[in-house]
C-alpha cells in the first residue's frame, strides 16, 4: 500500500442495507438468488467521505456471515472502534478492529470505506493505493444452473458475443459431466471452468476426473470448504487444476493450501479474506508459489465491483475473473456511470479518487430498507 496516504479521522458512520433485484435468477448448488440485498458502510471525517460494500449474503450459504449479521457487528464493533477515535491511516484504522474474531466480509466492508475515505482526501485511486499496475481487466463471466442444457448453450452464446473472455458453469453431482461435454462440443476453444460450491465429496472422485477430458481451465471448490486434506487427495487423482474459493479466508489458509498442493489457482475475494489490504499479501503469496489468481464476484452493485476492479490489478492476477459488467445483473446500478464491458473482453480501472465511482444518490434513497447512525453520528 502507499505510504502518501493521510491520516483520518471517523466522525460519522452510517449503516445502509439496499436491495437490488437481479435481473434473472441465479442458481447454483446451494439455491437460487432473486435480490442481491446489500450492506454499505458510508463514514465521514476530516471533511472525506467513504463508502464501502459488504459482501455477504442474505442466508449463510456461501459463508457463515450473513448480511443481518453483518449489520450487527459492524455496529456494536467494528465502527465503534474507529469512530472519534484519533487519525490513522486505512491500514492504522483496521488494526483497531483486529481483535474481532471472523468477520471478514463486514471488515472488509468498513476498510474499503476507509480506503474510499483516504483516496477521495489524497486525490488518489483506489488501484494506485494498492499498487496496481494494470489499467484494464480480462473479464470473465459467471453462469448459473439454467433449466437445461440448450438454455445453457445459448446463454454462454450470448456472453461469448458479447466479448467475455471465459466461461464460468455452476455445477453439482449428477450436473458436470454432460454439462461439461455438452458446452465443450458446441464451444471447443472457449476457456471455460466449473464451479460446484462445495457440492462433492471424494466419493465423487469417478465423476470429477471423468472432466479431465474437456480440457477445463479449472474446477472451483469441489469439496468441504474446510478440507484442504480431502482437496489435496482430489488434487492428486485428477489432471484438472483446483481452484480454492471458500477454503481461503486467511495467508495462513493459503500457506496451508500450498504446502499440502490442495489446489493449483486461487480465486480471490476481497471480502472473503478480510480486505483489500490483506489480498496484498495473498495474491503475492499465490503467485511466489506459482498459483494463477483471479478476483471473483459475489453479485455486487458497482460498488463493491469498482473494489473489485482495483484488486485485480494487481500483479499476482493473471486470469479471467468474474467482473462481469453492471448489466449483467441489475437493469439499474447505484453507480451514476455503471460498468460495461469492451469489445475486447475487457474493463477499465476506475482512475478517479478512491474507488473513483459516483454512487447514484436517487438511486441509492430508492433501493434503500434500512439505514442506522453509529455511536457519535
Amino acid at each position: 500500500m502507499t505510504s502518501e496516504l493521510p491520516l483520518l479521522t471517523v466522525e460519522r458512520a452510517r449503516i445502509r442495507v439496499v436491495e437490488l433485484p437481479l435481473l434473472a435468477p441465479f442458481t447454483t448448488s446451494f439455491g437460487t438468488q432473486t435480490v442481491r440485498r446489500a450492506v454499505l458502510v458510508e463514514l465521514e471525517g476530516d471533511g472525506a467521505a467513504g463508502i464501502g460494500e459488504c459482501a455477504a449474503g442474505i442466508e449463510p450459504a456461501y459463508s457463515s456471515e450473513t448480511a443481518a449479521g453483518a449489520v450487527e457487528v459492524l455496529r456494536e464493533y467494528i465502527l465503534p472502534a474507529v469512530l472519534g477515535k484519533p487519525a490513522a491511516d486505512p491500514r492504522g484504522q483496521a488494526r483497531r478492529w483486529a481483535w474481532v474474531r471472523g468477520h471478514n466480509m463486514a471488515k472488509a466492508a468498513a476498510e474499503m470505506a476507509l480506503l474510499d475515505q483516504a483516496g477521495h482526501a489524497a486525490g488518489i485511486s483506489l488501484k494506485a493505493m494498492l499498487g496496481g499496475v494494470k489499467d484494464r481487466i480480462e473479464c470473465g463471466v459467471s453462469i448459473g444452473i439454467q433449466a437445461s442444457l440448450g438454455a445453457t448453450l445459448e446463454t454462454v452464446e450470448g456472453f461469448l458475443e458479447q466479448g467475455y473472455r471465459r466461461i464460468k458453469l455452476k455445477c453439482k453431482p449428477g450436473y458436470d459431466v454432460t454439462l461439461a461435454r455438452a458446452v465443450r462440443e458446441r464451444f471447443p476453444e472457449t476457456p471455460v471452468m466449473l464451479d460446484a460450491n462445495s457440492a462433492y465429496t471424494l466419493q465423487d472422485v469417478a465423476a470429477l476426473r471423468a472432466l479431465d477430458e474437456f480440457g477445463l481451465m479449472m474446477i472451483e471448490q469441489p469439496l468441504a470448504h474446510d478440507d484442504l486434506l480431502d482437496h489435496a487427495a482430489l488434487q492428486g487423482q485428477i489432471r484438472t487444476p483446483i481452484c480454492l474459493d471458500e477454503s481461503i479466508e486467511s495467508l495462513t489458509d493459503l500457506r496451508a493450501a500450498i504446502a499440502l498442493r490442495s489446489g493449483q489457482i486461487l480465486n480471490l475475494k476481497a471480502g472473503r479474506v478480510g480486505g483489500l489490504l490483506p489480498s496484498i499479501d495473498l495474491q503475492a503469496t499465490a503467485a511466489a508459489a506459482g498459483w494463477p489468481v483471479w478476483c471473483g464476484g459475489m453479485l455486487e452493485t458497482g460498488i463493491g465491483r469498482a473494489a473489485n476492479l482495483a484488486v485485480a490489478s494487481l500483479p499476482g492476477f493473471t486470469l479471467p475473473g468474474d467482473t462481469s459488467a453492471s448489466d449483467r445483473y441489475f437493469e439499474r446500478d447505484v453507480i451514476t456511470e455503471p460498468f460495461r464491458l469492451a469489445s475486447d473482453g475487457t474493463m477499465a480501472v476506475p482512475q478517479g479518487p478512491g474507488l473513483g465511482v459516483d454512487v447514484d444518490r436517487e438511486r441509492l434513497e430508492q433501493i434503500t430498507v434500512h439505514q442506522e447512525n453509529v455511536g457519535r453520528s
